[in-house]
């Protein structure tokens, strides 16, 4: 039998190769978008780049679905967890299928975080952070600019995401509750019927599945629909991705805009969408911060690997813009 110490010397000269192994091959961190034919997630992917090349040791493993879907989104995850990743954050599309994917990956030992959107409130003991924005403000600031602008209330259109999507869902929730002036209502909260004055017209919410020709369809059909519609609601940039599609759907109702007749307010402030601002085809802007929701989830993920306990969760904060702002309102 080998002595002691050097048995303790062999375990400490193969624990010290495992480290600089794991030193030289750093970490690989998959960061799951919901889709990645989305300009918003384009953002977040470019943040998660750019922590790769300022973060020694860190990967930078950006997929998700090609097109808004689901189940190809839950299938990436089991994908990732086969294959070994040192770390998880996904913007889950379907919340709680999204949480039966990530319970997989905690018991794989492979840490878990959410982004974006979280997962519902009885599934975040899988997750060990959410990074992204408070969806429920973003609800609340695009509903105050409406108030603003339109004091008295009247006819509403909202459009969100996916009606699975836990984050459109609070966003949901922020405007109606603030609009009705109640709380305590659960996402996406309780339908306008007359509320301080705000109705939500037949037809509504719209749900887009973050298809941005749906969405443009969806406005196109509802401005046509209702001549009398006072505010129309979107709660992601789905409805302006497709730039020269917005324009050709909201332009002719251009005198109406120029007038306050119809007021439009839409989350995000993609580039596209702060030149509409400006250009009057929009009266308002909520934006979040993608990038550094991606920058942030690499950082978050190597302190999980790392064994360090986080914050949770991690807010990363809202821009509001109007067409009086546009200029000075985003972050610099």
């Amino acid at each position: 039998m080998k002595p002691k110490h050097i048995l303790l010397a062999g375990a400490a000269v193969l624990m010290a190769t495992a480290t600089a192994a794991m030193a030289q091959d750093g970490y690989r961190f998959a960061l799951v978008p919901k889709a990645m034919n989305n300009p918003f997630f384009d953002l977040a992917r470019d943040g998660c780049k750019a922590a790769e090349a300022e973060m020694e040791g860190i990967e930078c493993y950006y997929i998700g679905p090609s097109e808004h879907t689901e189940q190809e989104q839950i299938q990436i995850i089991q994908d990732l967890i086969t294959q070994g990743v040192d770390g998880i954050a996904v913007s889950p599309s379907n919340a709680p299928a999204a949480a039966r994917a990530l319970a997989a990956a905690k018991e794989a030992g492979i840490p878990v975080m959410t982004w974006d959107s979280d997962l519902l409130e009885e599934d975040k003991d899988i997750r060990a952070t959410y990074v992204g924005t408070l969806n429920y403000d973003i609800g609340v600031n695009l509903a105050k600019l409406a108030q603003e602008m339109k004091p008295e209330g009247g006819n509403i259109c909202l459009q969100s995401g996916g009606a699975a999507a836990a984050n459109h869902n609070e966003r949901l929730q922020g405007i109606r509750d603030t609009l009705a002036g109640t709380n305590g209502t659960e996402p996406p909260g309780e339908r306008l019927t007359g509320q301080n004055g705000w109705t939500e017209v037949d037809g509504c919410p719209l749900f887009t599945d973050d298809d941005s020709a749906k969405a443009v369809q969806q406005l196109s059909d509802i401005l046509n629909r209702y001549d009398d519609l006072d505010v129309f609601i979107s709660t992601g940039a789905f409805t302006q991705w497709s730039d020269n599609a917005y324009r050709q759907a909201v332009e002719p109702y251009k005198s109406k805009l120029d007038a306050g007749e119809l007021i439009v307010l839409v989350a995000d402030t993609l580039p596209m969408q702060m030149q509409q601002l400006k250009d009057g085809l929009s009266h308002g802007q909520v934006g979040q911060r993608p990038y550094e929701m991606g920058y942030k989830a690499m950082e978050i993920l190597q302190a999980l690997a790392e064994g360090k306990e986080v914050e949770d969760p991690i807010y990363t904060g809202l821009d509001v813009c109007t067409q009086e702002n546009a200029d000075s309102c985003l972050q610099q």
